[in-house]
């Protein structure tokens, strides 16, 4: 599968099935987001794998109680090092993860971003550092399920050319 077709692939995916990953597939998920650019190269990040259904339990209450993920095959934390990069490093994250969400499709996972509602929880259940912040929870595994693409807006709504509000040339929308 190509970069484009691993994107228009990609689906938000809630419901797993209770499958161990192998080690090897998840080991190329997440070189892929140690690979991912990051501001002056600082590779502010952290990532916290878990595969293990009692810190999975912990994690689902800290996250709102996403019962969904407890069968994901892995659940990682991304963590931001808001000392070495604070203005850039959260971002530098979501590249990261978003890398990781698009090894994920390309090798036959689903994924899910999901928001963090207490961090401070998280923090005292992984024993993360006060200079880490939890930018994302990220479940990966096999889909039970195969969503529909969501809408999408139109290429003229969100493509200007030179100033905000003028449409992209014609050539763009034929192609």
């Amino acid at each position: 599968m190509n970069t484009l077709e691993t994107i228009g692939k990609r689906r938000s995916i809630r419901k797993y099935k209770p499958t161990n990953m192998p080690a090897g597939d998840l080991k190329k998920i997440l070189e892929a987001g140690r690979l991912a650019p990051s501001a002056s190269n600082r590779q502010a990040w952290s990532f916290i794998v878990v595969q293990n259904p009692e810190q999975k339990k912990l994690l689902i209450e800290a996250a709102g109680k996403r019962a969904s993920i407890k069968d994901a095959g892995a659940i990682v934390a991304a963590l931001a090092d808001t000392e070495a990069s604070p203005q850039w490093g959260k971002l530098d994250v979501m590249i990261a993860v978003e890398n990781i969400v698009l090894a994920a499709t390309s090798l036959g996972y689903g994924t899910c971003w999901i928001g963090v509602r207490d961090d401070a929880q998280i923090k005292k259940i992984f024993r993360i550092p006060e200079k880490h912040s939890v930018v994302v929870l990220l479940s990966i595994g096999v889909s039970d399920e195969s969503p529909e693409p969501k809408p999408r807006k139109d290429f003229s709504e969100i493509f200007f050319e030179d100033k905000y509000g003028k449409p992209l040339t014609s050539e763009y929308e034929s192609q």
